[in-house]
């Protein structure tokens, strides 16, 4: 891991780097899952090299009534809910203000799922050795999130992986995961868009193709 940092042509290029370093889990039979949307390109890269299915993981941050850039948890698929109370009770918004933020995330997240896999079902996880990608790593919370869905499914081993990401949030990570593989993590991070040439958005569009070929499509 770098901690001078390492500049990206594109999600391309940094998927086929990460995967040379994750080839170690090749022979541990792995699931592969993209954060969307960003991370979804450079995690198809990690699960052709590996030989491993691809799907995604969708995750929404819950952000505080009237703050919703400030994040007091965020929800998975499966039910799986990740709170921080020490914002929660920073927040002081009502019981009934935070619900109302979680059934519209909610709404999101079965809107969002439905739309990458195009009827298609979650790939089980049930025993397997997950790998969940990200493009990379700002606060962390949303990962952390992805690794407690995963454990949720049933996973044997959580492994998060992602190019780039500050050092700090590397080091809260390893207490999420089982593993952490961060090809860079320069003490000057300030965000992670500074770390590719090209950081243009990743469209919905770009997902569903990308999980489509990975399950055989077109």
């Amino acid at each position: 891991m770098s901690f001078t940092g390492r500049v990206f042509t594109d999600r391309t290029d940094a998927g086929r780097a990460l995967a040379d370093a994750l080839r170690h889990l090749a022979d541990a039979d792995p699931v592969v899952l993209g954060l969307p949307r960003g991370g979804v390109p450079v995690a198809y890269e990690v699960a052709r090299a590996l030989g491993a299915p691809l799907d995604v993981i969708v995750v929404r941050k819950l952000g505080v009534p009237g703050h919703r850039e400030l994040a007091f948890g965020a929800i998975g698929e499966g039910g799986v809910k990740v709170v921080n109370e020490d914002v929660v009770r920073a927040s002081r918004a009502s019981r009934a203000d935070l619900d109302a933020v979680e059934r519209a995330e909610e709404a999101e997240l079965v809107r969002r799922a439905r739309r990458y896999r195009e009827g298609r079902a979650r790939v089980a996880l049930t025993g397997r050795t997950v790998i969940v990608v990200d493009d990379g790593l700002a606060t962390g919370a949303t990962a952390a999130a992805a690794c407690a869905i995963a454990r949720a499914a049933g996973a044997a081993r959580v492994v998060l992986a992602a190019p780039v990401a500050p050092p700090e949030a590397v080091t809260w990570l390893r207490g999420e995961a089982d593993e952490v593989v961060c090809l860079s993590a320069p003490p000057a991070f300030r965000a992670v868009g500074e770390w590719y040439r090209d950081f243009s958005q990743t469209p919905d569009e770009e997902v569903v193709a990308a999980l489509a070929r990975a399950a055989g499509g077109p």
